[in-house]
């Protein structure tokens, strides 16, 4: 098991309770921790968008993570 350090950002804050929160899982591609997190927090699965970071880039699915990347949850911004 490996565990993943995410931050979380705009209405992510509010849909995982804080600004950050750990994961367990077997899992080491994005994709996989998409998944996980959707189990999670269903509500993740209702924004019209939800990217996630790792290491401040945006992550295609099948990027490998490890315990030492930055994952951060970018969710949809608006903006005028």
């Amino acid at each position: 098991m490996n565990t993943y350090n995410i931050k979380a950002f705009g209405i992510t804050k509010d849909i995982v309770g804080g600004k950050g929160i750990s994961i367990e899982m077997k899992g080491q591609t994005v994709g996989e921790l998409r998944t996980e997190l959707n189990e999670r927090f269903p509500k993740l699965i209702g924004l019209n968008s939800l990217f996630i970071a790792v290491n401040n880039d945006y992550a295609e699915e099948n990027i490998t993570i490890t315990e030492k990347d930055i994952i951060a949850l970018i969710p949809p911004v608006s903006g005028g």
